[in-house]
């Protein structure tokens, strides 16, 4: 039995995470916390509380960004670009002091409508944080490119930030598909 871990904000607490247990079938188990780990410090925190589900994982799959690069107050990103790639490469450390197999997944779009999330902001904190972590052996789910040729289909109009079924489904098969390659 191989174990997998999904950490993740909410596009994977209320999007891929939901299916990607059932599309891994039998022969694995996936830990993923009931909490949104919401952006990289917290993620960071969090590893305290869920390094007992953690444990022992072949696999940990793990995203964070669209809180930290979340333009709320009109003065700048919740996490500076700086913060986020040191936040996010002490959390790559951690993990692969649990396994060699670790996937990150980029940050996914947002409708460009969206009032707090710009795409151009996505871009550049996982052009930033993505050379660093393949420096690292963290193997990438490149989720923005899957999704950003079809924004309308894949992200949801009503908060315009979370995936459509359409989305969740590509997400949750790719993801799957990473994972089994590693597994």
């Amino acid at each position: 039995m191989k174990k997998v871990a999904l950490i993740g904000d909410s596009i994977r607490l209320i999007g891929y995470g939901l299916k990607v247990p059932e599309l891994l079938g039998e022969g694995y188990t996936v830990f993923q916390p009931q909490d949104n780990c919401r952006f990289a410090k917290y993620t960071l925190r969090g590893f305290w509380d869920w390094k007992d589900g953690l444990k022992d994982c072949d696999v940990i799959h793990w995203n964070n960004g669209l809180w930290d690069v979340c333009e709320l107050f009109g003065d700048g990103n919740f996490t500076p670009i700086e913060e986020y790639v040191e936040n996010m490469l002490r959390i790559a450390k951690l993990y692969k002091q649990i396994t060699p197999n670790v996937i990150f997944a980029t940050t996914t779009p947002v409708r460009n409508d969206n009032p707090h999330n710009r795409n151009s902001e996505i871009e550049r904190y996982n052009a930033a944080l993505v050379p660093e972590l393949e420096k690292m052996g963290i193997v990438i789910n490149d989720l923005y490119g899957l999704l950003s040729d079809d924004l309308e289909g894949n992200i949801r109009g009503d908060d315009k930030i979370h995936l459509t079924e359409k989305g969740i489904d590509l997400a949750a098969e790719q993801v799957v598909k990473f994972i089994k390659e590693l597994a």
